[in-house]
């Protein structure tokens, strides 16, 4: 994060999304409220109701001040969560889902997402939903990324984990692990990777981002032993994107493009699908890490857990990674006007 130029004089107003109504995204909400009074203004959508219940539920004082219209967003002190209220169909209990709700949840993502692609808001920030319960609803749902690039008309989200110095994007996201050595094309890992590369530039403010490309195939295939997409589509992309100047290595091993010494060489590792990228990055930052979509119009951070209904009205709730989402997020954001207006 140190090389993103930040100017602290600028407001940034930022978009947050609880998520699941029975999850603990409304307590990360109202626990960000009673202390929070950083860079940006935060506008919650939510419904208020809920969120009064809730802190009940939690003991917990928090002033909610409904606010109508992106432009009214100002600026409040800690103990106050401003909401753009929207109504949950039924009454929501922490930890008991219910699908008549999944509708609440992504009519509070499409008006935060439409406020910020209008430019009424700089960034959204997404708390975590519960995929399960929005395709029991009826409504077909395989995440956030997904989602959202689908909205926005984005061709190719990229799914990008960040912990510390340790970023993580990925070539294929939510889809099922049989399917995805047919995804792994050389048209496909170049397009990833070139919309990692300009936003580490244009937002992270790396000039020359050093990348890693992972193999798909235990030891990135073995010479072709154990899987041919790694020499016949992953190595031809990595030889490419060399031919274009840009410092990229691999097919790499993922057992070992993520070791101590691996990581300090690297400004992102690209891994070929979701466990293979994220349950290293987990390990080393869960709770602390933000998951970020590139390659969208709009910046989007999100936490990095599940809804975590059985904790779900109680207190002690960690709040650090909403907060890590926030943080990159206003930066991000900041990036972007700075970038746009260079």
């Amino acid at each position: 994060m140190s090389n993103i130029a930040i100017n602290s004089l600028a407001p940034i107003r930022l978009a947050l999304t609880p998520g699941e109504p029975a999850g603990i995204g409304p307590d990360l909400a109202l626990a960000l409220a009673q202390h929070h009074a950083g860079r940006a203004r935060i506008l919650c959508f939510a419904d208020p109701t809920l969120l009064a219940a809730r802190a009940a539920a939690l003991g917990v004082t928090v002033e909610l001040r409904e606010v109508h219209a992106p432009a009214a967003l100002d600026d409040v002190p800690a103990g106050v969560l401003q909401v753009f209220p929207l109504r949950c169909a039924t009454p929501t209990t922490p930890g008991h889902l219910d699908a008549h709700n999944a509708r609440y949840v992504l009519d509070c993502l499409d008006a935060a997402c439409d406020a910020c692609a209008s430019g009424a808001l700089d960034g959204l920030v997404t708390g975590p939903v519960q995929k399960s319960i929005i395709n029991e609803a009826g409504i077909p749902f395989s995440g956030h990324t997904e989602y959202l690039a689908e909205r926005l008309a984005a061709p190719l989200p990229v799914m990008v984990l960040v912990a510390g110095e340790l970023r993580v994007g990925l070539v294929t996201t939510h889809v099922a692990l049989r399917k995805v050595p047919a995804l792994i094309t050389r048209a496909r890992v170049v397009a990833t990777v070139a919309i990692i590369h300009r936003q580490l530039r244009e937002q992270f403010g790396i000039a020359a981002p050093r990348i890693a490309v992972c193999g798909l195939n235990p030891h990135a295939g073995e010479n072709r032993h154990l899987g041919y997409e790694d020499d016949d589509e992953i190595r031809p992309a990595v030889d490419e994107m060399r031919a274009r100047g840009w410092s990229v290595e691999g097919p790499i091993p993922a057992d070992t493009a993520f070791t101590a010494e691996q990581r300090q060489g690297y400004d992102a590792i690209v891994a070929m699908y979701h466990d293979q990228g994220l349950a290293a990055l987990k390990a080393v930052g869960f709770g602390e890490s933000v998951n970020v979509t590139f390659g969208l119009p709009i910046v989007r951070t999100s936490v990095d857990h599940g809804t975590a209904l059985s904790l779900a009205g109680k207190a002690g709730s960690r709040v650090g990674s909403l907060e890590a989402a926030i943080e990159l997020a206003t930066a991000l954001a900041q990036a972007r006007k700075c970038h746009g207006a260079s």
